[in-house]
């Protein structure tokens, strides 16, 4: 078992044109399974040889029923968890991770719990004010610096949770359900706005959800997962331009086929 966070592995070659060169990634895992358990008896299987790569700058939204293993997988990305067996590689420093929990700290202001990452991330205490404003001003918040958790909307605390993991300076982004809890209007406008950052910040992005349309509106590929053990089933390639709409035809469409993989990996599961 290998498990590696923050030295630079080679990537697998390629063939045809451009053979030879390597081929970057931002995250990759190869066959890596999960287990939980002390003694066979007792173990259960979470995830089985899953192989994914993900590409810098590349959205990649990950599908499949409760218990499937997909945080599972975040967390062994974000090295918070060791794969049972298999490699987890991510070459460039551990991962921003963003949970749907805000887990803003209550007794701090908006803007000292951005601060309080880029302490964490090692910026000078004279830097740290004027960068956790700009990240405010990032995600739409310039003016929420100095106000409490308790004075902010749901959607405003994801958007200061958000700023919070861009402060980490990680190049690659995890996000576990992040707006699962909000309304459906917020959530439209928190879809518009992590694309927007991503884009502009040229960030990698894993996004696990249960949400097919969201998983269609905001990838450029999604890859559905198995019920336990979670292996990955199938992948799609979405090719529908940004800006999109959760009612575009194009969402719907494939969004509709998306549906249909997972429901019969329900009911594969529920027969076993």
């Amino acid at each position: 078992m290998s498990t590696e966070l923050a030295t630079p592995a080679p990537a697998p070659s390629v063939t045809g044109a451009g053979a030879g060169q390597a081929r970057p990634y931002a995250v990759r895992l190869d066959h890596v399974s999960k287990s939980f358990g002390a003694s066979p008896r007792v173990r259960q299987q979470v995830l089985d040889d899953i192989g994914l790569t993900v590409a810098p700058g590349e959205f990649v939204c990950l599908l499949g029923a409760s218990g499937c293993g997909k945080s599972t997988l975040l967390n062994l990305v974000a090295g918070l968890d060791r794969p049972t067996s298999g490699e987890v590689r991510v070459p460039h420093g551990r991962p921003a991770l963003m949970f749907q929990d805000h887990a803003l700290f209550p007794w701090l202001s908006a803007g000292r719990n951005v601060e309080l990452a880029l302490k964490l991330a090692g910026v000078p205490r004279a830097e740290r004010r004027g960068r956790a404003e700009e990240l405010l001003r990032l995600v739409r918040l310039p003016d929420a610096y100095g106000k409490r958790v308790h004075q902010l909307s749901g959607g405003m605390r994801q958007r200061v949770a958000l700023a919070r993991s861009l402060a980490q300076g990680s190049r690659v982004l995890l996000m576990d359900e992040p707006f699962a809890a909000l309304d459906a209007i917020t959530r439209d406008l928190l879809h518009e706005e992590l694309t927007r950052v991503w884009r502009e910040r040229e960030l990698t992005v894993l996004f696990v959800t249960h949400n097919v349309r969201e998983a269609v509106r905001l990838g450029q590929r999604v890859v559905l997962l198995s019920s336990r053990p979670g292996r990955i089933a199938r992948e799609w390639d979405v090719d529908i331009p940004y800006p999109r709409r959760i009612e575009d035809s194009g969402v719907t469409s494939l969004a509709r086929e998306i549906t249909g993989h997972l429901h019969e990996e329900i009911v594969r599961h529920a027969r076993h």
